[in-house]
């Protein structure tokens, strides 16, 4: 349901594109309706814009976005690369400790990088057996759902074009009463316009003989 119903009795397949100064006249006539704030306040019945709900990330991001700054951070990619031997020697006991410490930490780099490659093989070899089937799919059924929009657009723009004919028959069948209607509106204002102006002439002339009566009883 529309927020504010209109209204239109307009007969554009009969009445003439009013000129320029009428135009302007009518523009000026809806401009000194209309207030101050109304091209800067949103019409009563519009509802108010939801109150936004975002994540601390997302408004973060978009705080990013507003200042005009580089992305910065994101997902660590250097954990998934191949870690390189550590190359320290140990002279002593300390420096033993550090150097176990950091084949434990290659260890656990390697492990992580072994999961992630045998991960992208495993999925790259779904996809290679999978992929082309599933896009095959995929295309299918986009194309099924460009089918059935262009059909609701087609139907919808025979609808307005019926719409339309049957109105143009409409007036068209119409504009000989309605020209009939306007010219007996005009004599009947005419004759109207008439009558006053013989009233007021004949109110003129009582007027006139009355003047001429009371000066002939003053002499």
């Amino acid at each position: 349901m529309p927020l504010i119903n209109e209204w239109h009795a307009s007969l554009p397949y009969i009445d003439g594109e009013p000129d320029a100064q009428a135009r302007a006249q009518a523009e000026k006539l809806i401009s000194s309706e209309l207030s101050p704030q109304s091209r800067s306040t949103l019409h009563p019945a519009i509802p108010a814009l939801p109150e936004s709900r975002f994540t601390p990330l997302v408004e973060q991001e978009l705080a990013r976005k507003e200042a005009g700054l580089p992305l910065t951070g994101g997902i660590d990619l250097s954990r998934y690369e191949a870690p390189e031997a550590p190359d320290g020697k140990a002279t002593n006991k300390e420096e033993a400790a550090q150097a176990l410490q950091q084949w434990r930490e290659a260890l656990v780099k390697a492990y992580t990088s072994s999961s992630h490659l045998s991960m992208r093989h495993a999925n790259l070899s779904l996809l290679e057996e999978n992929g082309k089937n599933a896009w095959l799919i995929g295309n299918s059924q986009l194309e099924d759902i460009l089918r059935s929009v262009e059909k609701e657009l087609a139907d919808t723009k025979e609808t307005v074009e019926n719409i339309h004919k049957e109105r143009k028959l409409a007036q068209e069948a119409g504009h000989g009463e309605l020209a009939g209607l306007e010219e007996t509106w005009k004599n009947g204002v005419g004759a109207t316009l008439d009558v006053e102006v013989a009233a007021e002439n004949l109110r003129l002339q009582i007027l006139e003989q009355r003047r001429q009566q009371a000066q002939q009883v003053a002499r």
